[in-house]
């Protein structure tokens, strides 16, 4: 890639990421401020009422506050700019801040399961007043709309800690409603369920705790990329008019909405450098500009532009080997007729059993349509969609 092309690419993504970074610690400024509130009116009317639920939801307010604050310090770190140590950035700081919110989530499950099974062995008469319905109430309607905006948020942006934190003050309006509930059918038949009801949701919160460390983790050792993204990158990366394919797309992530990436091309074989090195720039300038991706390297596929008989044997081959039933694609093929060799490679799914046993059927089909050419064959592998 050339250095300008490189630094326009740097400056844009760089650009973006400011934009992104402020609409995240906007959005957790006002979780931590509501939670705030939320918490000390709540540990006060807990406290009041001696009522262990009404305190443990203000327990959660807090952890609601310290999740923010996490992905505030998440963010700013992620958004640090690369140097010698790490040349790629530190956006995948965002996937750490997301675990420990996760951690946190879960740890604060157990805490209320613990309380709730002390409160169930060792039953308590609550003292529900009129002001404490009125708080819970109210608080019930203020983490179900910051739920829904810091989550909302977090998905128009891509980010998890948000999106893991706004998860977080859902439950928490949850818990407040069944706390709601636990106190009207006191307060109506005298019968106190709260504790139960605090069994049955901290469940609920250590199963969504779980399920968000162990997507923030999936993420940590790699995912495949998205195969829409995958699809639409190679769409535009064909729009070329000399481009006739494009295989072979990684994808390396290095934050939310940071990828760089290479892809192989196909073009004639009657390219010159200083047409192959024109089109690679423009390729890589229009997949940044409608994809935010940035792909450090473009490999070349040259294919048989000026012999129909390469062609035609291409055409036989590619046929045959798709009849394979775990062969999904060819490509990269070319015919060297004076050197007697063809190359090219093929994709093998890893829902084969044996996939070097597929690999050999392959070579074995080519060499019996035409024994009398040497084959270069690549077991591939594609990493983006397949």
């Amino acid at each position: 890639m050339s250095k300008k092309i490189e630094e326009y690419l740097e400056d844009s993504a760089i650009e973006q990421n400011l934009s992104r970074d402020k609409t995240i610690v906007r959005t957790s400024i006002t979780g931590i401020i509501a939670n705030v509130f939320l918490a000390a009116f709540k540990a006060f009317v807990g406290i009041v009422s001696g009522s262990i639920a009404v305190t443990l939801d203000a327990v959660n307010n807090l952890s609601d506050a310290a999740s923010s604050v996490i992905t505030i310090i998440g963010t700013k770190l992620a958004g640090k700019e690369p140097d010698r140590k790490h040349p790629f950035g530190y956006g995948r700081i965002e996937y750490l801040s997301a675990m420990i919110i996760a951690v946190i989530v879960l740890y604060a499950g157990i805490s209320s399961l613990v309380e709730s099974v002390k409160k169930i062995m060792h039953p308590e008469t609550p003292d529900y007043s009129a002001v404490a319905l009125i708080i819970i109430s109210v608080g019930v309607l203020v983490k179900i709309f910051l739920g829904r905006y810091v989550k909302s948020v977090g998905k128009k942006v891509n980010s998890d800690s948000l999106i893991n934190s706004g998860e977080d003050a859902t439950l928490d309006s949850i818990i407040s409603a069944s706390t709601l509930v636990a106190a009207v059918i006191f307060l109506i038949w005298h019968v106190s369920l709260e504790a139960w009801l605090g069994a049955v949701i901290s469940v609920v919160i250590i199963k969504s705790g779980i399920e968000m460390l162990r997507d923030t983790l999936s993420q940590i050792l790699g995912e495949r990329a998205d195969a829409e993204l995958a699809r639409t990158i190679k769409k535009t990366v064909c729009s070329f008019p000399d481009v006739s394919g494009a295989y072979d797309l990684v994808l390396h992530n290095y934050g939310p909405d940071t990828y760089n990436g290479s892809v192989h091309i196909e073009v004639p074989d009657t390219y010159s450098a200083n047409e192959l090195d024109a089109l690679i720039r423009s390729i890589q300038v229009k997949v940044y500009q409608e994809h935010h991706v940035i792909l450090t390297a473009i490999g070349v596929y040259s294919v048989n532009t000026k012999d129909e008989h390469a062609a035609r044997i291409r055409d036989e081959i590619k046929t045959a080997v798709m009849e394979h039933p775990y062969v999904l694609q060819v490509h990269g093929f070319y015919l060297y007729e004076e050197q007697k060799r063809i190359r090219f490679d093929v994709v093998i799914s890893f829902d084969a059993a044996d996939r070097r046993k597929v690999y050999k059927e392959v070579l074995q089909t080519a060499k019996d349509l035409y024994p009398e050419y040497e084959y270069m064959i690549a077991m591939d592998t594609d990493y983006s969609d397949v």
